[in-house]
């Protein structure tokens, strides 16, 4: 498998400062809890204030600290680990040396997937056929919650986290504060340990390396369904002409099976390769079903082919499909497969 290499060389280690104050200092070294202690347990008192009421105190920012871990991660497993942990942290630590509660959560939770990124790239090194984000849900009544803002939802869109595994980990972690949380420079340098100054150069930096990509994926909505809608119809009907019409000619497909699931080992590119591609999987089943749904705040499609489900999104820009990533890997898919 070929790994596109983050623009800025190997992801840097993150090492918490030497002068400066970490939020994270105090409970670093905390001893573990168990692991299945959930969020607002009574029981120790420990700081003086009831569990019950640091567990409330923590299910306020849940949410938006899932989609921090999401952001930086592309994994939504990962980023339930990694606000798992934090829990720990938050349940260990001294809450009278913590001022500001959400400062303190959102520093934990970004170091954490900054070990774990780095983590990542490494683990890649081995991963069978072409890594992918994993699609979620960004609804009410989902564990990450509807996008607050525009610019949140384009930030946590399969399209921009795809893009995001170019930059190295310090660069994704100030690109994702600052475009999808509009963190102040300063109060990101806080965080990452860095300088203001420091942080804004990282922002610019990760900025630049995605202009041509950022700018492909900003589309009117109502666009963007129309073209899965259609992408569907011909689909269905094994029209490939029509299919043809509706991609760009340098369009690119990716496929994600994990080496547990049947999928393109490398990208498929250019229209005519594309819809063959597509149309021939279809091609061989007896039993296919195409639904669209709501996938990262954006429309695109769960397919079940056969006994296997796959879901499909799509990068749109100019009125065409320029991107499809298809997402075969059941240990992806789990949350969004229909209830038999």
């Amino acid at each position: 498998m070929s790994i596109a290499a983050p623009t800025s060389g190997r992801p840097d280690e993150y090492r918490p400062p030497r002068t400066t104050f970490s939020y994270t200092s105090a409970v670093a070294e905390a001893p573990s809890q168990p692991r299945d202690e959930a969020p607002g347990r009574p029981g120790d008192e420990g700081s003086g204030r009831p569990r019950d009421e640091e567990g409330a105190e923590f299910q306020r920012h849940r949410a938006r600290l899932l989609k921090v871990a999401y952001g930086l991660l592309g994994s939504f497993a990962d980023a339930e680990d990694v606000v798992q942990e934090a829990w720990l942290r938050w349940s260990a630590a001294d809450r009278s040396a913590i001022a500001v509660p959400h400062r303190f959560l959102m520093t934990v939770v970004t170091r954490l997937s900054i070990d774990r990124m780095r983590l990542a790239y490494r683990q890649r090194e081995t991963y069978v056929g072409q890594w992918l984000p994993e699609p979620v849900l960004i609804q009410e009544g989902q564990p990450l919650g509807p996008a607050d803002t525009a610019a949140q939802r384009e930030t946590l869109s399969l399209a921009m986290l795809r893009v995001l595994q170019r930059l190295s980990a310090p660069e994704r972690a100030v690109f994702v504060l600052r475009e999808a949380f509009d963190l102040p420079y300063a109060e990101i340098g806080e965080i990452l340990g860095l300088s203001g100054a420091h942080a804004r150069q990282l922002h610019r930096r990760g900025a630049a390396h995605l202009a041509g990509d950022r700018a492909r994926f900003t589309v009117d909505p109502g666009v963007h369904r129309d073209l899965v809608e259609r992408f569907v119809l011909a689909a269905r009907t094994g029209e490939r002409e029509t299919l043809d019409g509706l991609l760009a000619r340098d369009v690119t497909l990716w496929s994600d099976g994990g080496g547990k699931a049947r999928a393109a080992l490398r990208p498929v590119s250019g229209a005519e390769r594309v819809s063959r591609f597509v149309i021939g999987i279809i091609a061989k089943q007896s039993s296919v079903d195409l639904r669209i749904a709501e996938l990262n705040g954006q429309p695109g499609l769960l397919i079940r082919l056969g006994a296997q489900w796959q879901a499909c999104s799509f990068e749109v820009a100019n009125g065409l499909i320029t991107g499809v990533q298809l997402m075969a890997n059941p240990d992806k898919l789990g949350r969004l497969i229909p209830a038999r």
